[in-house]
This record gives C-alpha cells, sequence and structure tokens, in this order.
C-alpha cells in the first residue's frame, strides 16, 4: 500500500506547523524545509484549514498555526481522509470496476481487511505522538 503525495504532505505539514509551537508558519517555511514545491503546498493549506486542522493568517506577517492540540489530531483520522477518493483496487470503486472477476475474488476481501488493520494501527497515534522527541526533528527542519 502506497499513500498519496497530498496524504504525505498533509502529515508532513502538519508536524512542522506542531513543531513550530504557536508560532506562525509559512508555506514557503515549509517548502523550503521539506525541498518540495510551494505550489503543491497551497492545495494541502487550503485543505488542512478548510478540514480545521490548521488555522491561517493572511496578508504581511501571516501564516499558519495548529487549529487543535496535536494531541487531538488522529493520524489514522487524516490519512482516511486524504486517501478517501483512492481506491486502493479497482474493484473498490464501484463506478469504474471493470473487473471481470469481482463477484467470485477473494482478494478484494483480503486487502479491505488489511486496510481495515493500518487504520486501526494509525488511529492510535496522533500528531502529537510523533513529536514526543521534537529537537531531533525540528533542528533537521532549521525550527528555532
Amino acid at each position: 500500500m502506497r499513500l498519496n503525495v497530498f496524504t504525505d504532505y498533509c502529515l508532513r505539514t502538519l508536524m512542522y506547523v506542531a513543531l513550530s509551537d504557536g508560532e506562525l508558519t509559512t508555506r514557503g517555511d515549509i517548502a523550503s524545509a521539506y525541498d518540495i514545491s510551494d505550489n503543491h503546498l497551497m492545495k494541502v493549506v487550503n485543505w488542512l484549514a478548510r478540514e480545521g486542522y490548521i488555522q491561517t493568517v493572511r496578508g504581511k506577517g501571516g501564516g499558519m498555526q495548529l487549529a487543535r492540540e496535536a494531541s487531538a489530531i488522529s493520524i489514522g483520522e487524516i490519512v482516511r481522509a486524504c486517501e478517501s477518493t483512492s481506491a486502493l483496487v479497482e474493484c473498490f470503486d464501484p463506478e469504474n470496476n471493470c473487473c471481470r472477476i469481482t463477484p467470485v475474488c477473494r482478494l478484494k476481501g483480503v486487502f479491505a481487511e488489511a486496510m481495515e488493520a493500518m487504520y486501526r494501527t494509525l488511529d492510535q497515534y496522533t500528531l502529537a505522538d510523533l513529536l514526543i522527541k521534537p529537537r531531533p526533528l525540528a533542528a533537521m527542519l532549521h525550527i528555532a
């Protein structure tokens, strides 16, 4: 199983913003720290703000910060929301499923079970759990 880039960037953005400890952070800061495109982050930041994970402040001196405590942000919840439109296999998407063996195939059930196990594991962790020892990560990302 592989997470899409959007999910990866959402998680990394939240980690960076949480490490900033309430200080406003910009997309440019995050793009520079991870060496990723600021344009890609625009969609990520808009989605995170719309979903209530971050708050944004516009204008000069603006930026973003967490909208709720890191301990209240479930990794499983974020991954589910980000991956909701990505079917793991064709038969998970009833509108576009053209697989001939779907009616008798047991693989769909196996994959569904595997995904549920993955989400059960991710549900056990919050954003705060990813930042238990923040100093090495903050140093690597050049966060004061």
